[in-house]
């Protein structure tokens, strides 16, 4: 059961509160980010909200004051003494913004994947066509598994991470049909990373499969469910969790 400690709902044009709406499966676009810590940060602030005003503009949902609002809700919305370690998600349609704050919940350090055949709509942008993977990820215990979408034997992402597969140390990644988040670009300008097409029946040739996002943040695949692949390395793992760690403890991320 997800744990909120805030859902609220605004209308685009005066903000004025209405029911809270969490616009799951609507024509529109949403950006989950961390927020930790006293005063709270949020991991990535900029990059996410820059990338959700893109996303907004081709949804055709953007309008010049956009950001001012958003800001103005988070602003609102987020106590600076209080100590956070939630995952707060920002929703917009055409007329509504919804703004939540929901408990983050730890991967367990034994995590594995579950293959299932789905690709998202549209998934090259993070829109709300989530119905599907919150079906699966209701049914699951979060802290310790994920979905991996699959089709026709190429896998591409998880239900909330994108994935990293690694082999004699080279790190790989799908080439397409994917949402490429904001943790995922970021590890793209620290490390070299090779696209190229993920064959399930393929999988055995590596020896880590990492997860990165922003609410696992990133996560050392143990397993995957019904299926011959085991881990046998940590190695790029803990280079790259090393990373996440010293961003993490930055101060240059609080929100305003």
């Amino acid at each position: 059961m997800v744990k909120y400690l805030l859902k609220k709902s605004y209308q685009h044009k005066n903000l004025k509160e209405i029911k809270f709406d969490d616009l799951w499966n609507k024509e529109g676009v949403f950006t989950t980010m961390w927020i930790y810590g006293t005063p709270p940060k949020i991991l990535f602030f900029k990059s996410h909200i820059d990338n959700l005003l893109k996303s907004l503009k081709v949804f055709k949902i953007y309008e010049s004051e956009i950001k001012n609002k958003i800001f103005k809700l988070i602003d609102k919305n987020i106590h600076k003494k209080k100590s956070y370690n939630h995952l707060l998600r920002i929703a917009l349609n055409k007329k509504i913004i919804s703004i939540s704050l929901r408990n983050r919940i730890k991967p367990k350090k034994k995590f594995g994947i579950k293959l299932v055949n789905y690709k998202r709509i549209k998934p090259e942008f993070k829109n709300l066509k989530y119905k599907k993977i919150l079906s699966y990820l209701s049914n699951m215990n979060t802290s310790k598994e994920d979905i991996a979408l699959c089709v026709k034997n190429k896998i591409f992402e998880t239900g909330t991470s994108n994935l990293l597969f690694v082999s004699n140390n080279k790190i790989y990644s799908p080439k397409n049909k994917y949402y490429k988040g904001i943790n995922f670009k970021f590890y793209e300008k620290k490390f070299k990373i090779i696209k190229k097409d993920i064959l399930l029946n393929e999988l055995n040739q590596y020896d880590e499969i990492i997860l990165v996002g922003s609410g696992k943040g990133v996560v050392s695949t143990s397993y995957i469910k019904d299926h011959y692949w085991k881990r046998r390395k940590k190695t790029v793992f803990n280079s790259i969790y090393n990373i996440f760690k010293k961003e993490f403890h930055k101060k240059k991320y609080i929100y305003n």
